[in-house]
């Protein structure tokens, strides 16, 4: 059994940004930023790329290696509106491993060294606290308001600071850790005790449409523009 392995889902369809996966972003396809950055990390024994898109992955040069498993997606679990955590759950089934991190080809953003430390706290929290999972999120000190225009987490009649608010969390979709006992108490990435972890919001983009492509983009060729000015060299990919 691993340690360690990565679940890395990749779909060929994208419903509001077409073929998103595989698309040039900042001078390689979006699917390469979070896989070079999974194949930095020596931890991960292996990465597996659960997909129905295996032809269009070859065309790219990726094909399975010592540390790279493509599997291919099972006709009953293909499709938009599939959970996740059933694809996941196909591949539990057939690559046993102690922990798994999950993560998407649209965190393009997300950084070796926050997954490293995501993995640090999770393993501390697995043994001093019970935790059993973590997921990244953001965090928001701000007002919040429903749609009738009543307010959630505040009184408008007494306004305090909004860094004196109590903090609220956003679930960013770019990291989950999970065990295999976790998930097979619940059925999901989420467990019952889970590590909530704050992601640095620079990292924190998840591509869903033009808009979030867009600007993920542009954060991506400035942090490259900044690495050139700095003399580091780029990244492989």
């Amino acid at each position: 059994m691993h340690r360690l392995v990565a679940l890395l889902p990749m779909k060929a369809h994208s419903a509001r940004v077409v073929g998103k996966n595989f698309r040039n972003f900042a001078g390689k396809p979006l699917f390469r930023w979070i896989l070079d950055t999974l194949l930095e990390i020596e931890e991960i024994e292996r990465i597996v790329i659960n997909t129905d898109a295996r032809a269009i992955l070859a065309q790219h040069g990726l094909t399975d290696s010592d540390r790279i498993l493509i599997r291919d997606r099972r006709p009953e679990i293909c499709g938009d509106l599939v959970s996740m955590n059933k694809v996941l759950a196909d591949d539990l089934a057939h690559v046993p491993a102690r922990t798994y991190l999950m993560t998407h080809t649209t965190n393009p953003l997300l950084g070796a060294g926050t997954i490293r430390s995501a993995l640090a706290v999770y393993d501390e929290g697995s043994a001093v606290k019970g935790s059993d999972s973590l997921f990244t999120v953001n965090r928001f000190q701000t007002r919040f308001y429903r749609e009738d225009g009543s307010a959630v987490n505040h009184d408008p009649q007494n306004l305090i600071r909004t860094q004196d608010l109590e903090p609220w969390y956003e679930e960013n979709s770019n990291l989950y850790l999970f065990s295999r006992e976790s998930f097979a108490n619940t059925q999901a990435r989420i467990g019952r005790k889970p590590i909530l972890f704050e992601t640095p919001r620079m990292e924190s983009a998840d591509i869903d449409d033009a808009v979030g492509w867009t600007m993920a983009e542009m954060l991506a060729l400035a942090r490259l523009l900044h690495r050139a000015q700095a003399g580091a060299p780029p990244r492989e990919g």
